[in-house]
């Protein structure tokens, strides 16, 4: 089935690519600064989370608008990419970590710390990255065929709902069971879900703007209503 012509695009679309290279973007950011760990105090006890939590969320807000005006083909074509781009990114991190340095060069621990390669992480990101967002697309395009273009909160939340609990689960799971134990690591795990999907609800006033404006200006978008959307 030719899944371009099926999708709720007729025409040129005028900024697919820009909000795909910023998702990539805010991917590849979000997978370095995932390599810290940070600790919040507070009076009733710590929050745990990685560096990754400041912007990876904005990658599922980024994703929702790929699903809801360019459907599902075309937002899984921009989440293979950025799969494709964070293994060549890992991949390019591991050639420069094992190249010699040379005798003027003192930073190889701090550089190895922070972008070096480690498997168990690399395939922990990978894995979540693309059950999350494939799950958090299909579960919006799935809501909106059921429900039409009534009720976008629905399937924004919703999608982002179970988005989120792939990709933390998966993701703490294999990068920091038994690095963290007991309730340090359900800390890290509750603590990095709810915060996901609350920035997505924060975010939400902004992400009905940004819909509601690509919906006017996108050329090529047309209602769901009016068109029959391919789900494979």
């Amino acid at each position: 089935m030719d899944t371009q012509s099926t999708s709720p695009i007729t025409g040129i679309p005028r900024f697919y690519d820009i909000i795909a290279v910023a998702f990539v973007g805010f991917l590849l950011l979000s997978n370095v600064t995932a390599t810290k760990l940070i600790e919040v105090p507070t009076p009733f006890a710590p929050l745990i989370f990685d560096g990754g939590a400041i912007l990876f969320p904005f990658t599922y807000i980024l994703g929702d608008v790929l699903a809801e005006i360019y459907g599902f083909a075309r937002a899984r074509r921009v989440i293979l990419i950025g799969f494709v781009m964070s293994f060549v990114a890992s991949f390019i991190f591991l050639l420069v970590q094992i190249a010699p340095p040379a005798a003027d060069y003192h930073n190889q621990a701090a550089f190895e710390a922070v972008l070096g390669f480690v498997p168990r992480i690399v395939t922990a990101s990978l894995f979540a990255y693309l059950a999350g967002q494939l799950l958090n697309s299909y579960v919006l395009v799935a809501i909106k065929r059921r429900l039409g273009e009534k009720n976008l909160w629905v399937r924004l939340i919703g999608s982002t709902l179970v988005g989120e609990a792939a990709d933390t689960i998966i993701f703490c799971t294999i990068a920091f069971l038994g690095v963290l134990t007991g309730g340090a690591f359900w800390n890290y795990v509750v603590v990095g879900y709810v915060y996901k999907c609350a920035v997505e609800v924060i975010c939400l006033p902004l992400t009905y703007a940004v819909i509601a404006w690509m919906k006017r200006h996108e050329p090529a978008w047309k209602p769901a209503d009016t068109l029959r959307e391919d789900n494979q």
